[in-house]
This record gives structure tokens, sequence and C-alpha cells, in this order.
């Protein structure tokens, strides 16, 4: 998969949870390390961390993972913003990228590798769904490249799939996760207990 970098949006400010997501504990590890670790299981190598709020203290705790890293100096922004700052750090031989979530650390990894597969076999946008849902991570064929750039600050990415709908494959996979936002601390805590039986703090198991 060295032709596909993932790009993971780390740069919020974490406001209706009321806690930095991104290192919250999750299982045995921490949110932004899960979703790390699946793509790294999924066979991505090439990750670019987009960092903003409290940017030196996550590009400090993730110093020992070989990631490469952006700043969104903008951390109000939307995420049309961290997605343009993420493609300016992505590898010159770079040919898709997936844009992935932090709060989005369960997606099991091979849900990664079934998106990725299909770009190989020819399509150029992907987009998981589940039970109707669209979630992440998205594969977009970097012949898109510019268009990533530019994309409407208000509507993002929805706006950039509506307006090439009929080259985008929807791929049904089994997980919800995919599309289980982790906005609040009730998200948080109940997404953890599904996924690790306990709550937060209660011990862990593996998933």
């Amino acid at each position: 998969m060295s032709s596909v970098v993932a790009i993971l949006l780390a740069a919020g400010q974490s406001r209706r949870m009321g806690a930095f997501k991104p290192l919250l504990p999750f299982g045995k590890t921490t949110v932004i390390r899960s979703c790390i670790q699946s793509l790294r299981e999924a066979g991505v190598e090439d990750i670019v961390v987009v960092l903003g709020h409290r940017a030196e203290e996550l590009q400090e705790n993730l110093g020992d993972l070989r990631l490469r890293f952006a700043l969104n100096p903008d951390e109000t922004s939307e995420m049309s913003a961290s997605i343009a700052c993420g493609l300016r750090d992505i590898p010159p031989d770079a040919r898709a990228a997936l844009i992935a979530l932090t709060d989005h650390p369960a997606i099991p990894p091979e849900v990664t590798r079934a998106i990725v597969s299909k770009w190989t076999l020819g399509e150029k946008l992907v987009v998981p769904e589940s039970q109707g849902r669209g979630g992440h991570p998205v594969l977009v064929d970097l012949s898109f490249r510019e268009e990533l750039r530019n994309l409407d600050s208000g509507r993002g990415l929805k706006s950039f799939f509506e307006a090439h709908n009929e080259q985008v494959f929807r791929l049904s996979v089994s997980s919800p996760y995919i599309a289980r936002d982790m906005d609040t601390w009730d998200d948080y805590r109940a997404l953890h207990k599904e996924v690790f039986g306990v709550l937060p703090g209660e011990g862990t198991r593996d998933p």
C-alpha cells in the first residue's frame, strides 16, 4: 500500500467532549493510537496526522510512531482546511488518500483493507456504508487532489462526493463503527463499553 497515504484529522478542540479527545483512554491505548494502529494493521504505513489544538503535546505523545505531522494553524477551522493542510505533507509518490477521523477509533483494519482493495481494482472514490449510513475512512484518488485542496468550507467532503456521485463506489461493510461519531462524553463511554465490555477506567480486555 505504498501508494496510499492516510490523512488522520486531529486538529479539533474537542469542545463538545469536554476533554482532549485524541488522548482519552481507549482499551489499553488511547483514542488516536487506536486509529493509527488500525491503519497500520490494514497495511497503511504512511500516515499524516493533522494537528491543531495542543499540537506540541500530541506530537510529543506520538513521537515513537514514525508519522508525518501537518499543522493546521486555525484549530477552529472546518475539516476542509485540515484536509488541505494534510495534502501539503503527503509523499510525492502517493496516488490515493484515505481520510480518517480521530473520533472513529474502533474501525476494524479489514474495513480499511477492503476500501483500499476497491481502489486497486480501479475505483477512484470509495465510501464505506453500514446499514445505509456512510462513514469513514473515505478514499480519494489523488487525481482529485486540486479539488480536495479547495473543498467548500461549509460542506466539505459531502459536497465533493455529491458533485462526483456517479464515480463514488459505496462499499457495504458490516462494522457499524465507520459511522459512530464520538462527539460527547456519553458517546465515548458508550463506544468504549460496546467495544471492550467495560466503561473507561474500569479495566479493559482486548476487543
